[in-house]
Formats: C-alpha cells, structure tokens, sequence
C-alpha cells in the first residue's frame, strides 16, 4: 500500500473490509494547504432530543444576560458555561394541535426538527417536513463520506399508529429526509462501529467482522499494514495525533465487546427483556458508546451532520439508577405533585450531565487550531416545555459550541413567547454556511443570536 500522503486516499487507513478515517493531520497536507484548512475547519452540526419536557422551575435560569447562575438541572454544565447558550421563550406552534386534537408527544417530535404540522391521518399516509439536519445534508452532506448520521437509545416501528392516531414515524424520528420519508436511526453501538469502520464489499466487511471474532482481533489489526506505513511519513506532533486516537478506537472497540462478551453469558435475561444484541444494558454505557462514536465520526470527518434521540417522545423508560423507578412519560402527567416534579428534575439533570459528557469529549478532541466543540454548533432539548401542559412555548433550549468562532455564548437570551423556534434552525443552517433566509414556519433568523 504504497500510497502519497498528499493524495485524497491518504484520508483512510485500509485493510480488508476495514477503513480507518484519520483525524487531520498536518503531515498530509502541503503546508499552504494546511495553513489555510486549520484556519477555516469545517463546522459540524449536531441536534439531541429529550422527550416529555422537564421540570422548568430548575431548568430556566433566573437572569439574563451573561451575569446569569446556571439553575440545578443545568448545574453540570458549569465548567462548559462559556461554550453554551440558555435560550428560552421559543415556540413551536407546528407542534400544537391547530384543529388535531390530542397526540402532543407525536407531534413534539415531528415538528422538533422539521418546524412543520405532522399530518395525523387514520391510513398509512405520513407527513411532516424535511427536517434542517436534513436540509443541510442537502447542501453539505457530498463533501463527507456519510452525508448525515441518525442516532438513538430506542428503536420503534416505522408504521402503526403510536400516539392518538399518529403513525409512530412521528413518534420515533426526528430526521425526515423530505416531508414523507423519515431517517431510521441506529440504535446499536456495533452496528454504527461497523458503519463508521467497515469498507469493500459486503463480503469483504462480513469477512472481516467474523474473522476479527473468531481470532479475537482488532478492527486496527486489519489496517496494521497502512498504519505503519503512514506513520513513517508523520511528524512527531501527528504521531501523537495518530497514537491518541487510534487508542480511541480501540478504547471503544473494547467496550464494545466487553458489553457484547456480558450479554452473551445472559442471553436468557436479555430474551425476556427483548433487548436487542450489542445494546449495552445500562442506559448510561448506550448514551455515551454512542456518542464517542458521533465524536470520532465528526473528528475524521466522516460526516458533519447528526441527529441523537436520547429517547423516543412520550418514551416511559425508567431511570432506576437514579432513583426513578416509575416511567418518564408517567410522571411527566405531575399534575402539580411534589414528589413528581422532584423525580423529572432527577431526570432532567441526568440527561444534561450525559450531554456534558459528549461536549467534554469534544471539547478534549483537538480540530485544526481548536477543537471540536470550538468548530461546532449543537442543539439539545424539547420541543414540548412542560409534559404535564404538553405546551410547545418556552421551549427548554441549550446551544453549545462556537460555530468556529461565530457565535457568542456564555450567555441566557429570553426571546418574547412565539418567537418561532424554526428561526433558530436558520441561524444553525447559516452558521453551517447553508444561506437559507427561512425554513419551516420561520420569520428569519433568530435576533441576537450569531
């Protein structure tokens, strides 16, 4: 494999039925070339969904302004502070009912990306909008070698009808291609591995899969060959690079079979739970297997573009290990109770600390002259503000990461209630270098955000 690494092939680390993405490295690129990639990287866009609304008392903070004190829930993003943006008063009124009647937590999903009225239909028609991960995939998705990435912890039927007479597309997507046709996600940790690493033929990655298994082997084993070859090449600082993160592979690469190797000696416990094979037990372990890998897959450029269920909407998953035993979609009915408002905060903040968790991975992976949160801009939050009222006003919204230096954070905005929050998604969409002065039901971009 004797290959420049000047070319454009010297982006993979290839072997039979594998191909390793590389970071950027400054070795393989002329030094004008260089100069002018690390000054203008690439900026990624990430969007996360929580179901059911939070607890909004410990969610909102009690100023605005830069001066503002994170509340409780939002408290484990204290050392991020300066990487996100509190907004708060956006609305999405494509998520109310306008004549349709019951099914919120349908609807909160479909309109969350999509900033369209789902179609509520009584035979197999669906209907939403082209989502704005989507529409930049459109646009940006050729210059990657995935145009988009779909994530999430829970699967979901495609069809049927989930939600008071919405098709459970609705209640288990948040990325739509076009206004029929949504993005099934994965859910499995290996199969987005395998995804990520795999390359040839499906043969040649069907072959690899089994004989790394049957030896027992790393997928980096496969493309030892190239590895050494192009480390060669390298200077000491990229030698580094390439250590770091082909350890990161691995590293993952472990904890997948270690989850795989566990299940296996429990096979009957995971058939009564349903659980499918290569989905880690805990929650915890599937969030952050998961995203590690949106981090890699952002890191080598894999694609730019990915979307991240933490659940479905109206999900009733219970969160025993942190005390929840009851259902998140259960208790978000709190009809004003003390002690369900105390377990959804318990929930709330648990789903930002396992966000904190992905944004210091980012934050720690270096990109160009920055790094990876620097060169990004990611959404997390809900498009339903309080799960007792299903309302869709005062969203509960965080922004995180720098847009590669455009945007400002550190801050808590307030927008007056209806404020479009499809004016957000265009200021994502701009900020990306995606042009578009409007989407979904959008009056333009958000005032005093970039």
């Amino acid at each position: 494999m004797n290959r420049s690494i000047g070319t454009d092939r010297r982006k993979f680390l290839k072997g039979l039925g594998a191909a390793i993405a590389l970071p950027t490295l400054s070795s393989a690129f002329p030094r004008s070339a260089w100069a002018a990639k690390s000054s203008a990287q690439p900026v990624r866009l990430g969007f996360f969904f929580i179901p059911n609304g939070v607890n909004l008392e410990h969610w909102t903070p009690k100023s605005t302004g830069f001066n503002y004190q994170l509340p409780k829930t939002l408290s484990p993003l204290q050392h991020l502070k300066n990487d996100i943006t509190v907004i708060t008063g956006l609305t999405h009124d494509k998520g109310r009912a306008n004549g349709d009647g019951a099914g919120d937590h349908a609807r909160s999903a479909g309109v969350y990306l999509t900033a369209a009225q789902p179609l509520k239909s009584e035979g197999a028609e669906i209907r939403a909008g082209q989502s704005v991960d989507q529409r930049a995939a459109e646009v940006i998705g050729q210059l990657t070698r995935f145009p988009s990435l779909e994530l999430g912890t829970e699967g979901g039927r495609p069809f049927g009808k989930c939600d008071s007479g919405y098709s459970c597309a609705y209640s288990n997507n948040i990325s739509w291609k076009n206004e029929t046709t949504p993005m099934s996600k994965i859910t499995n940790p290996r199969e987005v591995f395998e995804r990520l690493f795999g390359d040839g033929s499906q043969r040649e990655k069907s072959e690899n899969a089994e004989r790394r298994k049957r030896y027992k082997k790393s997928i980096l084993d496969f493309v030892l060959e190239d590895s050494n070859q192009l480390n060669k090449q390298l200077g000491n600082a990229d030698q580094r690079k390439m250590d770091e993160y082909l350890t990161a592979v691995r590293e993952i690469e472990t904890r997948l079979e270690r989850n795989e190797n566990a299940q296996a000696s429990h096979q009957e416990f995971l058939r009564h739970y349903n659980q499918p094979e290569g989905i880690p037990d805990l929650y915890d372990d599937h969030v952050k297997l998961l995203g590690d890998m949106l981090v890699l897959a952002f890191q080598t450029d894999s694609t730019r573009i990915c979307t991240f269920m933490l659940a479905n909407a109206g999900s009733n998953r219970s969160y025993r290990n942190i005390g929840v035993r009851e259902g998140h979609h259960s208790i978000s009915h709190h009809q004003s109770d003390p002690e369900k408002l105390r377990q959804i905060q318990l929930i709330d903040q648990h789903h930002v600390t396992l966000f904190s968790y992905i944004l210091d991975r980012m934050k720690a992976t270096p990109d160009g002259d920055t790094n990876l949160l620097h060169n990004s801009i990611l959404l997390f939050g809900s498009s339903i503000s309080d799960g007792n009222r299903h309302n869709n006003e005062n969203l509960p919204l965080i922004t995180a990461g720098h847009g590669g230096g455009s945007l400002i954070n550190g801050r808590h905005i307030a927008y007056p209630e209806e404020t479009p929050m499809a004016n957000l998604l265009v200021s994502m969409l701009n900020t990306a270098g995606i042009e578009d002065p409007y989407f979904g039901d959008s009056t333009g971009p958000l005032n005093h955000f970039i």
